[in-house]
């Protein structure tokens, strides 16, 4: 099985270097550190089953965010991450395309059901924009029997997305909640293609797989275009604010407005000095140089300063 290898692991860094969870400020991930606020959530949506409606609802509300064709099918699914695992049975015979460096999940998956991983024009994976480098890749690459587009990190550059592309039977789309609206714990993806593609999907993850909360939270904040507006302006000033404060360190190599990657040279000693003042970062195996740093909440920019100090 391929390695998995992921941000996050803060309390192996605490057995490392000591302190309490509050102290630590995990840049390792490229979550949004300012979450969509929580709408009320009536007591119903956690006594009862989820009811047709509020997915219903949530899927128009996805429709119509990531202007997705009505002729493609919409699955709500509990994660991306949960439909990464399933991809594989959507799979073409023969290898799988997995472009790398990238998010190690996909061939992850793969390679446990059986898949052999390399060069191939019958199943593709593009991460879209690509993780850890922020690569975007073009239509034309998306030319396999089946092409599975991983945006999770799209929403901060909607005018790159593939959604319109999603009315042809060879693509899936995989969407994140978690990183632009910056609630990972709720556990909400999506994925998009045509309906006899998703068919599949939907049976594997079986009755009510997105929860109440979930379905009313997501709702609220795919209809919320203002917030996400709001956002990615707010995302695209503290990106370069890190650039800027990272400029003395490395130089940059990529990224998105929710996570940016430079090449320090020693990655692994910029991370112990970063740990030793409780400020968590994101090195790759493949890599002695890259390091990845997402964003701080507000009040939290004077510890990441001093550390770099």
């Amino acid at each position: 099985m391929t390695g998995r290898d992921h941000g996050g692991g803060l309390d192996a860094a605490r057995a490392n270097w000591g302190g309490a969870a509050a102290d630590w400020l995990d840049l390792s991930t490229g979550i949004n550190p300012v979450p969509y606020p929580l709408p009320d959530i009536p007591a119903a949506d956690w006594t009862a089953l989820p009811d047709t409606g509020a997915q219903e609802a949530l899927v128009a509300a996805a429709r119509a965010f990531w202007q997705v064709p009505e002729t493609a099918a919409i699955l709500p699914a509990p994660g991306a991450s949960a439909l990464i695992a399933r991809m594989p049975m959507l799979a073409r015979p023969g290898p799988v395309d997995i472009p790398g460096p990238t998010y190690n999940e996909h061939a992850a998956a793969f390679a446990a059901a059986g898949h052999t991983i390399g060069p191939s024009d019958t199943t593709r994976v593009l991460v879209h924009p690509n993780n850890p480098d922020g690569r975007l890749w073009s239509r034309a690459d998306t030319d396999a029997g089946l092409c599975i587009v991983d945006e999770s990190f799209c929403d901060v550059t909607p005018f790159e997305t593939f959604a319109d592309m999603a009315q042809h039977d060879n693509i899936v789309l995989l969407k994140s909640f978690g990183k632009f609206w910056g609630l990972a714990g709720l556990r909400l993806g999506f994925a998009i293609g045509q309906p006899a593609t998703i068919a599949p999907l939907a049976d594997a993850l079986g009755p009510w797989p997105v929860s109440g909360p979930a379905l009313r939270i997501g709702t609220a904040a795919l209809r919320d275009t203002a917030w996400a507006e709001e956002t990615r302006a707010r995302l695209a000033t503290e990106a370069a604010r890190l650039d800027r404060l990272m400029a003395r360190h490395g130089s940059r190599v990529g990224g998105t407005d929710l996570f940016r990657l430079y090449d320090v040279g020693d990655a692994s000693a910029l991370q112990a000095r970063l740990a030793r003042a409780h400020v968590w970062s994101r090195v790759f195996p493949y890599s002695d140089g890259w390091v990845r740093l997402g964003l701080p909440q507000a009040d939290r920019w004077p510890q990441l300063e001093a550390a770099l100090a």
